[in-house]
């Protein structure tokens, strides 16, 4: 048994997980957000969708450490002895990548609601977005190092 398959594998599987509960939380508050103008007989900002498909970029992130750089490293006989090591950057990085799109999902749906209520600030939220986003980036790139 490939451990640093298994780790590959944990970490496109976690990454994509945390995007698609980011997305389902920012996604319930964008269409909140487009309901309250169409209430209100305002129109629906589209930008808004930003914020609800901002989580997506972690599966990425995944997909790149896990598929492009986990998985080759694995296969490589020279490696053979390194299985525990990849799985173990698999597990720890694919939670961070997850839980930053958590976070980011959570960002997301506040940005959506404020900026859909006040016309105002999106450039504001998404810098917030971004910060959570940030996380996701170190623990791939700071995982490619110790690969």
């Amino acid at each position: 048994m490939n451990l640093g398959l298994i780790g590959a594998g944990i970490v496109m599987g976690l990454s994509a997980v945390g995007s698609a509960i980011g997305i389902g939380i920012a996604g319930q508050a964008v269409i909140g957000a487009w309901k309250k103008c169409y209430i209100a007989n305002k129109p629906a900002p589209m930008t808004l969708l930003a914020f609800g498909g901002a989580p997506l970029t972690q599966t990425f992130y995944g997909y790149i450490l896990g598929f492009i750089f986990m998985m080759p490293a694995a296969l490589d006989p020279a490696n053979a002895q390194k299985g525990l090591l990849y799985l173990g950057i698999g597990i720890a990085s694919g939670l961070a990548i997850a839980f930053s799109a958590i976070a980011q999902g959570r960002a997301g749906a506040a940005g959506a609601d404020a900026a859909g209520e006040t016309g105002q600030g999106f450039v504001n939220y998404m810098m917030i977005v971004g910060i959570c986003e940030t996380v996701a980036i170190f623990a791939m790139v700071l995982s490619m190092i110790s690969l």
